[in-house]
């Protein structure tokens, strides 16, 4: 006993410095970082977002996704944002960004920041932020944002899959990957209900549909999905897509979890979020309730908007969001 004891004591001693060292990198991003570098800068961001959405109502929806496509992917660092340049490819050519779109309109914000606070605002901060504003626009709830990344200089084309949860994964396997971050099974959940304001590729559903239709899905579904989705075989250059939520199809709200369970999910993650045993539970109280929904998603999207924030020296900020400062 004394020598498992030992062990285990020894093993807490090993684990410790990581643990702090963890605590102490999210501890460096704080509320209102720019408030004295910057004062207008949340402003700034809030402002743009808002101007965008109404000539582009879309890009509050990519603001969320670019969250989730850069923070799950090693660091909230903006590497998403790089494109391929000086031998280095973006990580928006990989297979798993595919649909990704509106990057231009970051260089938009970025703009304004510079324009006001040169050489001081970070791309990763952009991300968090428009996201956080993004979500307002289409009814989510307010998140406190920290803030003080710093933006990465190469990007992880390479790594993309090894992070980025697929479609196709298991439940186990999804849970697994958010898990890693910091985020919980029920965080998890709420976390794929941003599926509520988003679009599918044909590419990524159609073999739900061809040859034979998953018994999963409800049939006059089905029928829909194989109207938005003609052929068997689509061409991934092509707007072909379906959306998730019919009714209520730009606002982040429980619908997504109503339509889950009255099997009209598009994704196979999305139907395995209600046969799944460890997850079913969270689908049902979220359908039930939209606050529950709400305060799970915020949360859940703040951890993953600290995941391993390169701060202090450890990045740069850039210049152009698209490229790593030459200098």
């Amino acid at each position: 006993m004394a020598n498992h004891f030992s062990l285990f004591s020894r093993f807490l001693f090993l684990l410790l410095p990581l643990l702090l060292q963890i605590h102490y990198v999210r501890s460096e991003l704080q509320l209102n970082y720019y408030s004295e570098s910057c004062p207008k800068a949340e402003e700034i961001i809030k402002e743009q977002v808002a101007t965008l959405y109404h000539k582009h109502g879309n890009t509050a929806v990519s603001w969320i996704r670019n969250l989730f496509h850069d923070c799950m992917v090693k660091s909230c660092d903006a590497s998403v944002y790089l494109d391929t340049a000086n031998g280095q490819e973006s990580e928006k050519t990989s297979p798993r960004n595919l649909g990704m779109r509106n990057f231009k309109y970051i260089e938009t914000i970025k703009q304004a920041l510079e324009s006001e606070c040169p050489n001081t605002v970070s791309c990763a901060d952009i991300v968090a932020l428009s996201a956080r504003d993004g979500l307002l626009w289409l009814g989510g709830p307010h998140i406190e944002m920290r803030t003080g990344r710093k933006d990465s200089k190469e990007s992880y084309l390479a790594e993309v899959e090894s992070y980025l949860p697929n479609h196709n994964d298991s439940m186990s396997s999804v849970l697994s990957r958010f898990q890693s971050i910091g985020v919980d099974t029920e965080g998890t959940v709420a976390l794929l209900g941003a599926h509520s304001v988003g679009r599918v590729h044909c590419v990524n559903l159609v073999h739900r549909l061809y040859p034979t239709v998953d018994p999963t899905i409800d049939p006059n579904y089905a029928e829909y999905l194989k109207g938005r989705c003609p052929s068997p075989d689509p061409n991934p250059q092509e707007v072909l897509y379906s959306r998730n939520d019919r009714e209520t199809t730009m606002i982040i709200d429980n619908m997504y979890y109503k339509n889950i369970l009255s099997n009209k999910g598009l994704l196979i993650v999305d139907q395995e979020l209600v046969t799944d045993p460890t997850t079913s539970p969270f689908v049902e109280k979220m359908a039930a309730d939209n606050g529950y929904f709400h305060d799970q998603f915020a949360r859940a999207l703040r951890i993953l908007s600290e995941n391993n924030p390169l701060t202090g020296d450890q990045g740069q900020i850039r210049k152009v969001c698209r490229y790593v400062n030459s200098d």
